[in-house]
Parts: C-alpha cells; sequence; structure tokens
C-alpha cells in the first residue's frame, strides 16, 4: 500500500517511565503531529489504513491489525467495512505462495540479473545522495546532542558555584558577605536559565535533528521497496521465460497436450502478474522519484527554520546572561570593604615591631633604640654579640614599659610619695655594656 511513499517518523517510545503523566501527555502530542503530517502527505493522504485508522471502531480496528501477511487494499476495506463491500472479503494469500515467492525473489537476488530500467542511473545518484547526508546528519546530530548535554553541565555546574558562593557569604557578616551572597544568587539564575536554555535547545534544535535523520532513514526505505519492485518483476520475468520453455516442450511432446495447455494457462497467468508486476514497478518508481523532489525541498525549508530558530535563542539567551552580570556588576563595583587593619599602627625600628603608642608615651625609648642601632653598626668582633644585645634590648623595652605604667597607676592613686624607688631609664642594664 503506498510503497516507495517517505512515510513521516513515528515518535519514540520509551521503555522507562513511559505510563507517567508528562511522557503520556508529551507523546499524545507528537502523535497528533505524527497524524496531521500524515493526512496532509500528498501520498499517504488517500491511504486505506489511514482511513481505517481514523474511522474503524475498536473492533474493527483490532482485527486489522492482527491480520498477518501481505493485505490488499480490498482486504482492508471489506475488515472495516464488511456488511457494504460484501464482494470485496477476500482471504489473504496462503503462506505457501509467500514462501515459493520469497524463494524465487531470493534465488533472482543472488544471481544478480536484474530488469534494467531508463531511471536506473538516476536512482543510482539519489542513493548515493542520502548515503551521504546521512553520514552527514549523523555527525551533525551527535555534535547538537552533545552541546545540549554540555549546556545542561554548565547549568549544574553554575549551581554549585552559587551555592559555594551563598555558604561563603553567608560566613561574613559584612558588606562583603552580603557581596558574596548577591553573586551565589546570581549564579543560581544563571543555573536556571542555562537549564531552560539547554531543554530549548533539545526541544527546538537537538529533536528536529533527530527527526530529519529518521526521515534519511524513510527516503532509504522507500528506495528499498523500489528495489524489492524491482527484484519481484525481474522474478516474474524469469518465471515466465521458464513457463514458455516448459510450454515449448511439451508442444513438442506427442500426447502431452493436456500438459501443454496447462502449461500455456500457467503461461498466461505468470504473463499477467509480470505485466502487474511491471505497472508496480514503474509506478513505484515515478512515486519515489516524487517523494525524494519533495524531500530535498522540504528539506532545505527545514533546515533553514531550524539553523534560524537556534540562532535566535542563542541570541536571546545571550542577552539574558548579559543582563544578568549587568546587574551584579554596579553592586560589587559601590561596595565599600573595611581593610581590618589595627587602628594603632606599629613603628619599626632595626628589626622590632613597637607599638607607636610606646614610642609616644616614653620618648626615653627613642634614645635607647637609636643608640642600640648605631652599635650594630660597629664592627664585626662587636656585631658578635648582636643576638644577646638584642635580648638585652627587649628586656629592657618590657622593663620600661612596665616600670611607665606603674608609676602613672601609682600617681592615679596618690602613691608618689610611698618611698617606692625605681631605676632611672638612663641607667645601664644589668649584663649590658655601658654605651
Amino acid at each position: 500500500e503506498k510503497a516507495g511513499a517517505i512515510v513521516p517518523p513515528l515518535p519514540e517510545k520509551q521503555a522507562v517511565s513511559r505510563f507517567s503523566a508528562a511522557f503520556i501527555e508529551d507523546r499524545r502530542i507528537k502523535l497528533e503531529q505524527y497524524l496531521r503530517r500524515v493526512a496532509v502527505h500528498p501520498e499517504l493522504y488517500d491511504a486505506p489504513s489511514l482511513d481505517l485508522f481514523l474511522r474503524a471502531d475498536d473492533v474493527t480496528f483490532h482485527a486489522a491489525k492482527n491480520v498477518k501477511g501481505n493485505t490488499t487494499d480490498s482486504m482492508m476495506m471489506s475488515i472495516a467495512y464488511p456488511s457494504s463491500h460484501p464482494t470485496l472479503s477476500a482471504p489473504p494469500p496462503p503462506k505457501k505462495d509467500g514462501i515459493k515467492k520469497w524463494f524465487a525473489e531470493t534465488k533472482t537476488s543472488i544471481a544478480g540479473e536484474l530488469v534494467r530500467s531508463p531511471d536506473d542511473d538516476l536512482f543510482l545518484e539519489v542513493e548515493r545522495y542520502v548515503d551521504r547526508l546521512e553520514k552527514q546528519m549523523k555527525n551533525v546530530s551527535q555534535q547538537a546532542s552533545n552541546l545540549v548535554k554540555k549546556g545542561k553541565e554548565i547549568s549544574h555546574g553554575l549551581f554549585e558555584f552559587g551555592l559555594a558562593f551563598n555558604v561563603l557569604g553567608q560566613s561574613e557578616a559584612d558588606e562583603l558577605g552580603n557581596a558574596l551572597v548577591k553573586m551565589g544568587s546570581t549564579a543560581d539564575e544563571l543555573s536556571a536559565l542555562s537549564m531552560e536554555h539547554a531543554e530549548k535547545e533539545m526541544i527546538e534544535f537537538d529533536e528536529p535533528l533527530r527527526d530529519y535523520l529518521k526521515t534519511i532513514y524513510a527516503v532509504k526505505l522507500a528506495l528499498q521497496r523500489r528495489h524489492e519492485k524491482r527484484l519481484t518483476y525481474t522474478t516474474c520475468l524469469s518465471e515466465v521465460n521458464a513457463k514458455r520453455a516448459n510450454l515449448a516442450k511439451y508442444r513438442a511432446t506427442p500426447g502431452a497436450e493436456a500438459k501443454a495447455y496447462g502449461a500455456d494457462m500457467s503461461l498466461k497467468r505468470g504473463e499477467a502478474a509480470a505485466d502487474a508486476a511491471r505497472d508496480e514497478f514503474a509506478t513505484v518508481s515515478q512515486r519515489v522519484l516524487r517523494e525524494v523532489d519533495r524531500f530535498k525541498r522540504e528539506k532545505g525549508d527545514d533546515m533553514k527554520r531550524v539553523v534560524l530558530d537556534y540562532i535566535t535563542a542563542q541570541i536571546e539567551y545571550n542577552k539574558k546572561m548579559e543582563q544578568l552580570w549587568a546587574n551584579l556588576l554596579p553592586k560589587l563595583e559601590g561596595l565599600r570593604i573595611d581593610d581590618g587593619a589595627d587602628s594603632q599602627p606599629k613603628q619599626e625600628t632595626a628589626g622590632l615591631s613597637v607599638p607607636s603608642d610606646v614610642v609616644a608615651g616614653n620618648g626615653n625609648i627613642n634614645s635607647i633604640v637609636e643608640e642600640e642601632v648605631q652599635d650594630l653598626s660597629q664592627p664585626m668582633h662587636h656585631q658578635q654579640q648582636q643576638p644577646q644585645y638584642q635580648q638585652h634590648l627587649f628586656n629592657g623595652v618590657k622593663d620600661h614599659i612596665y616600670r611607665t605604667d606603674l608609676n602613672h597607676a601609682q600617681n592615679m592613686a596618690g602613691l608618689e610619695g610611698s618611698g617606692i624607688q625605681y631605676r632611672d631609664n638612663n641607667t645601664s642594664y644589668s649584663g649590658m655594656p655601658s654605651i
């Protein structure tokens, strides 16, 4: 029935979760699209099987679905409308005839001597074109699938990135923490946007390419149907030649008039079958040529639409990405972060860090440090005492600070005349050479 037509591909089935509400709804939409494509198909819109599917009740439909073997159009119509077409009720051909036909066609195919037609060179060129197109589209479809997969991976990566920044921002209590949290929130938004874009790419770019690849398979199937009709026609011609030889043999044999009559009737049936096979082969060949031309025209329009939709989606996606980053940039640029430095700066002298308040409140310490620095610049034999010298200096500084703080406390408490005496600041420390 309508052999040589390029049948639109059926939606894919699903092994797991096939009864989920989301999958059922998605498959319903795709099956409806499939029916619409078949209904407007120039070769299939009037197919009896389509009419049967749309108009038959459940019992009739299941009966027609369970019929096996090669059924003719009249058989399909008689199943659909048994009461209105009683004369069309014809049983399917017996299995024995199908097996004999299969063996005959296999023998002819192995022999490799198929009937020639004027369009053979054209069909050979079509087959080469389809083979090249199939290889190229497989590569494009694979790259599109990888692109969608990478888009989903980017979405997951942005989600983890945003989560890390949110946790980091929560550990900070100042404006820096708020900025890090904003960075994490932006990354979350980018993750959702990337996932949405990946899903859109899969629907509007990846799935149309896979559907187009299935259509190429349908083209190859149509070419295969034409080859089958050619093989059938060649087999019929071979049978006709064999029957003609048998008829000539029986006619040349005396007393074999009955066998000659039977061979003659068989020859006429064979010639009728060969004529029918020839007409079917010509019809299918012309149908395939029309379908290939239509496929080429629609291929250009479909590819143009898919590519334009993809480019438009990429532009919109990148604009949204840019807008999200642009919204975050002023918030980070206007951020004022406290450097966290000590409010009391330190004064470094001769490799030692001394707080400035100590220097300011105790003027004698500066002179001590300066004298010690001058001593460090003396010859090497004097510098050998430098580690011990620095230790004495450090102890003197601590003693001076301690005495200064204690004197201040005593003055505040009115203990100036208590009789407690302390060494003068200018007195040499024990164990240190006098300066």
